[in-house]
């Protein structure tokens, strides 16, 4: 009798995957099994789910450690509301392309009295990221770390204020995001006019947004974008070299480390956002 055939690479993956999901697992995924492209077209339809405004967003699936206790009475018939729980605070960092997780992981301890999201384009890479929380949670389920960090498939540059209210965010990470080299490739670049606006809409006036690339080219047009918009101002060099958040960028998301250790350059800006002028 002919002898079976091994399964192939994507079985193996979605099998691991499946019995990776076990709520009470504490074994951390291992990358090899969530395998994807490097980059993913911004501007594709990528089936994604989204909330149609922020006050629909369903958080407490993804905090559940901050669920609000509420007393509400509310008519369960009642379909005008929706049907989830409010969390006792908002949501106040974004890591947007947070890759495969390893600022999130690195912040939430830095961080433990705010609620960072990972915003991930990339749907296996965002199952990763998820999949990592949750065996980090149920290894620390005794002192409650990383309760504050979750990760979400998501596309920022087409949904970000369907998540956010204005003035909601404080820390907006933009870690070695996707250069798009050629000319007519850069309209999908995470940094642009237009981006800048949403970003200076989902931020609280006094907000910082931290980025940082190995393309001397993407710094330097990150850098003309932030400082020709209207609604930011570029942090200090002095101010830059002493946050603690930008020396924790540097080194612990995973394409840091890769640049480290092939001794390349890293180029840092931070923008803070500024007030509104009055209205006349």
């Amino acid at each position: 009798m002919a002898s079976q055939l091994p399964p192939s690479k994507r079985l193996k993956r979605e099998e691991y995957r499946k019995v990776h999901k076990d709520d009470g697992s504490i074994q951390l995924p291992k990358k090899k099994f969530y395998r994807q492209r490097a980059h993913a077209n911004p501007f594709s339809d990528h089936q994604l789910t989204y909330p149609a405004s922020p006050d629909l967003m369903d958080w407490a699936s993804h905090y559940p450690a901050y669920i609000a206790a509420t007393t509400d009475q509310r008519d369960t018939k009642d379909t005008s509301e929706p049907d989830f729980r409010p969390l006792n605070k908002d949501v106040t960092v974004a890591d947007i392309g947070c890759g495969f997780g390893g600022l999130l992981v690195s912040l939430a301890p830095k961080l433990p009295d705010e609620l960072l999201i990972g915003m991930e384009i990339r749907m296996q890479v965002a199952e990763f990221v998820q999949d990592r929380i949750r065996a980090l949670r149920n290894q620390n389920s005794e002192n409650g770390l990383y309760q504050n960090i979750a990760c979400l498939r998501a596309n920022a540059m087409k949904f970000l204020p369907n998540f956010f209210k204005k003035a909601q965010l404080t820390k907006v990470f933009l870690c070695f995001p996707d250069p798009h080299f050629k000319a007519r490739k850069h309209k999908a670049r995470i940094v642009s006019s237009t981006l800048n606006s949403e970003y200076a809409f989902v931020m609280k006036p006094g907000g910082i947004v931290y980025t940082i690339t190995d393309v001397e080219d993407l710094h330097k047009w990150m850098v003309q974008h932030f400082e020709e918009h209207a609604s930011f101002e570029r942090v200090s060099k002095q101010e830059e070299d002493e946050d603690e958040y930008v020396k924790t960028m540097m080194v612990e998301t995973e394409e840091g480390k890769k640049v480290g250790r092939n001794q390349g350059e890293k180029f840092v800006a931070c923008f803070r956002r500024l007030e509104d002028p009055p209205w006349p």
